[in-house]
């Protein structure tokens, strides 16, 4: 048995927020992960999607199909599709509650990224580790010692917002963000580390590089990462860098 604390509310007329929590927490995502996986393997009639994030669910789906459906089984009393949706949500979080979890409980994917650090692929190295007092050199052992669970995606698509950095590399995003992120650099902003999946402006700190493409439109899967999979950082030479991504270069051809 799973006991939750959470509370839903609208989002306009088509979607509807399940809340876990106000902070950002290991077992607040592991309740997210599993209460989502559970939800869509029980979903309604008018089912969209619905989007992870550090402490939500979001649930979309079409109120039309939803009137529609309670009408043509006669179950329709004068709910709005909201309510009959809200209601719904409800009862399928108290038998999740019921349920043994460990059931739907899948194993964690752990995800290398290779990085080569510093110099044209992370020019802010230096500034971090001056920010700190430490070398460089210590800056990378600390950001690849840790493994980094993936808490949700956004900002662009396949950006992967990632927890568990070390604090003692926690800095403070630059003043002035750069108008042209390469794709694939990686960043400390804050507290957080993460993977520019695109070209973007940003304004993290930028350590280092992957050759790894992190989002590719046309493949069945486009994002390289998903929302429970956990990252741990390789470090790598520019050879080797350049190595792979000449390799990249050639399987989309």
């Amino acid at each position: 048995m799973t006991n939750i604390s959470y509370e839903c509310y609208a989002l306009g007329e088509s979607a509807i927020v399940v809340q876990l929590g106000t902070r950002i927490d290991p077992t607040i995502h592991e309740q997210i992960r599993q209460l989502a996986a559970y939800i869509e393997a029980n979903s309604f009639p008018g089912y969209r999607e619905m989007v992870t994030a550090y402490t939500t669910i979001t649930i979309y789906y079409d109120s039309f199909a939803v009137y529609t459906d309670q009408a043509n089984t006669g179950s329709h009393t004068g709910l709005l599709p909201y309510e009959r949706v809200l209601s719904y949500i409800q009862a399928t979080i108290r038998e999740f509650e019921q349920k043994d979890m460990t059931v739907f409980h899948e194993p964690h994917r752990v995800v290398e990224i290779p990085v080569c650090y510093g110099g044209l692929y992370g020019p802010d190295l230096e500034e971090v580790a001056f920010y700190h007092g430490i070398s460089a050199e210590e800056v990378i052992h600390r950001h690849t010692s840790q493994v980094y669970p993936v808490y949700m995606i956004g900002f662009a698509p396949g950006f992967p917002y990632l927890g568990g950095m070390d604090e003692r590399i926690a800095t403070p995003r630059k003043k002035v963000p750069r108008e042209r992120i390469p794709a694939g650099s990686v960043g400390i902003g804050g507290s957080q580390t993460g993977i520019y999946s695109l070209e973007t402006p940003g304004g993290w700190n930028l350590i280092g590089r992957t050759p790894l493409a992190l989002f590719q439109p046309k493949a069945s899967n486009p994002t390289l990462l998903n929302v429970g999979d956990r990252v741990r950082f390789v470090p790598i030479t520019g050879e080797q860098y350049d190595q792979q991504a000449e390799r990249d270069e050639l399987n989309e051809l």
